[in-house]
């Protein structure tokens, strides 16, 4: 096996078990696997990882900090809320076999557990009593989690791509049935460049006004 052309470091290893994971997905990532990526021998690896589950505590870390922070106090919350969920949308759009894994880890790295404590003060500096910024967080991040599984098993991702599936779908309608999935893809879907994509924002800003009313309640 040929000597790698960097020495290894531990942020070269999880770059590799990241690398592996965008191909194969989370199942993908072993010791071996990433031993390959980076032309070395897998005991090679434990200098730097302790085991497979250090190894995935190390690449949900790194999907972590790869997540803009939202910026804390000054300005309007949901603001800052808008910047952290559309960045974990980017990122796990790229990176998506990480959602089964972010919840799923007993010792959260630092990169985590700062993202956890940027959310959660930005919404108790902006008045959310403790119990509902648990319930903010649990919601943001179920709603951008299921937003992106949801997104990656579209059939259709460009406003090209919907013109085809629902005229499809159009086609196969049975006549004078089901009036109003037809109005759905005749008036709305068909015709008017509808994009998906764009239910994310619509959706989220929803979610914020919500708790935004409930966090002005007595």
């Amino acid at each position: 096996m040929s000597r790698p052309s960097q020495p290894l470091s531990r942020e070269r290893v999880l770059e590799a078990a990241i690398r592996v994971a965008d191909r194969g997905g989370a199942e993908a990532i072993t010791m071996r696997r990433v031993a390959q990526e980076l032309g070395v021998e897998a005991m090679s690896l434990y200098h730097h990882v302790p085991n497979k589950d250090g190894l995935l505590d190390g690449v949900v870390d790194a999907v972590f900090a790869a997540i803009e922070l939202p910026a804390p106090g000054g300005g309007d919350w949901r603001d800052a809320i808008r910047v952290r969920a559309r960045s974990a949308r980017e990122v796990l759009s790229r990176h998506s076999w990480a959602l089964g894994l972010m919840d799923s880890r007993r010792n959260p790295g630092p990169a985590t557990l700062r993202s956890h404590d940027a959310v959660l003060g930005v919404l108790r500096a902006a008045g959310f009593p403790l119990p509902l910024a648990a319930h903010a967080v649990s919601l943001i991040d179920s709603y951008t989690s299921g937003y992106v599984l949801q997104e990656e098993n579209l059939p259709a991702t460009t406003p090209a791509d919907v013109d085809d599936v629902a005229g499809g779908i159009l086609e196969r309608l049975p006549p004078d049935q089901l009036p109003y999935l037809r109005e759905m893809i005749v008036d709305h879907a068909l015709g008017t460049d509808y994009d998906h994509t764009g239910e994310f924002a619509y959706g989220l800003d929803l979610i914020l006004d919500a708790l935004e009313d409930r966090r002005k309640q007595p």
